[in-house]
């Protein structure tokens, strides 16, 4: 007899019953296929949300070279063809007010214009190629004297992942002066 028992007080010894080994499996097992279902859904999550970076950055990128070139032009320039790489001192509509930034809706003219077409490494290609990007460009007058409006949209073909989403597209606005 103990002491408690002797008391009047009965002792309770601690269960040793815990989590059979067949149990931690099952519960494991449980573990490892949800980790692996999440694991496949954020792989495809980030590889798309990246492929989708990388093609809003080259847009990016594409509009900002062609608005770097069409600053470049003289003021005045109304016959450079800047459809091309490296442009072309006649032939084009250069600096001439016209145009859409609506790659939906480009602006052509018989064989120049307000547009072009990158192949997917970001080289010119003709519009009936297999045209990856496409860059329009719209100069308007401010209504301030030796002032003009350029706006460059550049927009990828297709985007990636959900056909339904949304395709990159990047649009840079920029002033252009006389004399510079």
């Amino acid at each position: 007899m103990t002491i408690t028992e002797s008391m009047g007080h009965k002792s309770r010894r601690p269960s040793h019953s815990g989590m059979s080994i067949l149990e931690v499996l099952i519960a494991l097992t449980i573990l490892i296929i949800a980790s692996v279902g999440i694991m496949a859904l954020a792989t495809t999550a980030m590889t798309t949300t990246e492929d989708q970076g990388h093609l809003m950055a080259r847009a990016t990128e594409y509009a900002q070279d062609k608005m770097e070139q069409l600053i470049a032009l003289p003021y005045g320039d109304s016959v450079t063809d800047t459809t091309v790489f490296p442009a072309v001192g006649s032939g084009g509509t250069g600096l001439a007010v016209g145009g859409s930034s609506n790659p939906a809706a480009p602006v052509t003219t018989p064989g120049t214009g307000y547009v072009d077409y990158l192949d997917i490494s970001g080289n010119p290609c003709a519009s009936t190629a297999a045209w990856y990007y496409i860059r329009v460009w719209k100069i308007e007058d401010t209504g301030t004297a030796n002032l003009k409006r350029i706006t460059v949209t550049s927009k990828v073909r297709s985007g990636v992942g959900n056909p339904g989403g949304a395709i990159p597209q990047a649009t840079v606005v920029s002033l252009k002066t006389s004399p510079f």
